[in-house]
């Protein structure tokens, strides 16, 4: 059971809505949210702790501070619709010092409790961009392939130590409610899917796709079989769909 645990992105979107979801519950003792952004007045909660800190930033010794924790969530992300050849270079820079790179630190920097007989609860926001090629978000999913990789193998690290503990790998589709695609925030939009996230971290399983069965079953099954037939018709899909942003 989640005592005490580090969301780190839990400032907004899907992160802040895990963050409510377990301060709300009796057993839970704290909740630690650290983000770049501030947490806004609103969404405080007695149970929530917030604290600003840049994942792009050298030094992580701020994250010693959380040594009693007994669960980490890493959510934080962004990603930008748009072609390759219209990608500012340092937007692929900041996309893998952002989505990428922190989530191996701080995997690193807590190895010891994933290693432990304790229980210890451990969950990354991925995506389902990082299960297959995805037009206009290959930067994304290039961070988001290199997260789902990376999982698969500690997982199998951590199995082979005897550990009863492993990373969770949620790979959602698009999330509505969220400010991934600059919009804001609404808990009520996405409260059931934080529940499902919390059911499914504190259930020690590797892999989450939320809506499976009713959508990504059939779209990794197509990109099975002919991954240049699906990356196009996800290209073509993203234009009718109206989803791209201006750069």
């Amino acid at each position: 059971m989640i005592r005490k645990i580090l969301v780190v992105g839990g400032a907004n979107g899907i992160g802040l809505a895990i963050a409510h979801e377990l301060a709300n519950r009796e057993s839970t003792e704290i909740v630690y949210v650290v983000d770049k952004a501030p947490l806004i007045e609103e969404f405080a909660h007695p149970k929530i702790r917030p604290f600003q800190f840049d994942l792009t930033s050298e030094d992580y010794s701020f994250f010693d501070r959380f040594s009693d924790i007994n669960a980490l969530m890493v959510t934080a992300g962004f990603g930008r619709l748009s072609l390759f050849k219209d990608v500012p270079e340092q937007h692929i820079m900041d996309s893998f010092n952002v989505n990428t790179i922190p989530v191996l630190r701080l995997v690193k920097r807590f190895y010891g409790k994933l290693e432990a007989e304790d229980d210890f609860y451990c969950g990354v926001m991925v995506s389902i961009a990082g299960f297959m090629s995805s037009p206009f978000f290959a930067v994304y999913g290039a961070t988001k392939a290199a997260l789902k990789i990376f999982i698969e193998s500690i997982n199998v690290e951590l199995k082979k130590t005897g550990s009863s503990n492993c990373i969770l790998n949620v790979s959602p589709g698009s999330i509505k409610g969220t400010s991934f695609s600059k919009g804001k925030t609404d808990l009520t939009k996405i409260s059931s899917l934080a529940k499902e996230i919390v059911e499914h971290l504190e259930s020690k399983d590797d892999l989450f796709i939320p809506q499976y069965n009713e959508v990504f079953k059939a779209v990794l099954s197509r990109y099975t079989e002919d991954f240049r037939k699906e990356g196009e018709h996800s290209y073509d899909y993203k234009l009718s769909s109206c989803r791209i942003i201006d750069s």
